[in-house]
């Protein structure tokens, strides 16, 4: 961005928060699974238990206003910073979750989400990812910290360098900027620049969210930014300009839902549910024939979410954006503590995602 909200925020001048960059998820597993943390009070917004503050909550000196305002398709920098002390190389995604109505619950002033809420936002700003590989001749490499065949081994999330590089390492050298190029609280920062395409969609107040994934220690980085999507922003840098609006419901027929508000959508949000009983430390994906769900492989499929899980309904749900019009088959797997993987059984289920926005289908589906 121009004018970056989480590099030049007033959050860390506002006197309140003694460190604004301390809105730490922790302990949890960081590292491969990017996906996997559920991320209880942090929400997608993040909280710093050192001084109690939840920035999921809009209070005077955030959350109330818009700090910048693009266009639907526009191509933007992005920019955040790294502590000269802090710095725990991974890789790290900007999101927009484009369910208003979930967002407007974090824009509400007074209002503090639930967990369940922010759980649920968490998982519609994962499935509207920003990816890296949507900015033709962008670098969008793979992190040398992860190996093939680790979840982690995807490339639409952006990467630091190599945590133990001897120059140039962990996300201080993405910008190879010098050290105090930008404010942090404790040892002054390194800038982070990456670039992301403004999705088709139009908000007048939404979030954009920014998520950390740290390599070397067991925590996750959250922070949003209010932005605003709509004609009011520069002129959009893409051949693009169709307004999508995605929602996605479930009932019990046989396949996977998705509408929207355009005649057609470059991609769509559909969410899976699975009905499921599992055991502590077990977790539910989603493998399929697409890159999307693994191609076949459980160690690169995405993993459901248990935010919705109780025992007398036991359901695991997973929301992710897929282009549209694509067909593809796909299973469960219960993959338990130890690595182990349990298939559902034969045959494929089979999914094709809605060319426009006037097909519905609405499900729930249960193990096999």
């Amino acid at each position: 961005m121009d004018e970056d909200p989480f590099l030049s925020s007033a959050t860390y001048r506002a006197g309140l928060d003694s460190c604004p960059e301390c809105t730490i998820l922790e302990p949890v597993q960081a590292w491969p699974d990017l996906d996997a943390a559920p991320v209880g009070r942090s929400g997608p917004c993040g909280y710093n238990a050192r001084v109690s503050i939840d920035y999921n909550q809009p209070v005077a000196n955030w959350g109330s206003a818009v700090a910048a305002t693009y266009s639907p398709g526009q191509v933007v920098n992005v920019q955040w910073c790294v502590d000269h002390n802090g710095d725990h190389g991974g890789m790290f995604s900007y999101r927009i979750c484009q369910n208003q109505t979930l967002v407007d619950k974090f824009l509400s002033p007074g209002y503090l989400p639930t967990e369940a809420e922010k759980q649920a936002a968490e998982d519609c700003f994962e499935a509207g990812t920003l990816s890296c590989t949507d900015v033709s001749g962008q670098d969008c490499g793979y992190n040398p910290d992860c190996s093939p065949g680790q979840s982690c081994w995807r490339n639409d999330w952006f990467t630091c360098n190599a945590f133990q590089a001897s120059s140039r390492r962990a996300c201080q050298g993405v910008d190879n900027a010098p050290q105090g190029s930008c404010y942090t609280s404790i040892s002054s920062g390194f800038p982070v620049t990456k670039k992301v395409r403004i999705p088709n969609y139009q908000s007048s107040h939404t979030l954009l969210s920014f998520k950390w994934n740290s390599f070397q220690t067991g925590q996750i980085y959250l922070s949003c930014a209010d932005i605003a999507i709509g004609d009011g922003g520069p002129s959009s840098q893409s051949s693009s300009s169709a307004t999508t609006t995605v929602t996605s419901t479930l009932s019990s027929t046989a396949v996977p839902s998705a509408s929207c508000t355009a005649a057609a959508a470059a991609s769509v949000a559909v969410t899976f549910k699975e009905r499921v009983t599992t055991s502590w430390g077990q977790v539910i994906k989603i493998v399929g024939s697409i890159p999307e769900l693994g191609s076949w492989d459980p160690s690169a499929a995405p993993a459901l979410s248990a935010s919705e899980y109780t025992a007398p309904n036991p359901v695991w749900t997973y929301t992710g954006n897929l282009a549209a019009g694509t067909s593809f088959q796909y299973k469960f797997v219960n993959v338990a503590s130890d690595g182990a993987v349990t298939w559902e059984s034969d045959p494929n289920r089979s999914f094709t995602v809605p060319a426009s926005c006037d097909a519905t289908a609405l499900s729930e589906t249960s193990w096999r």
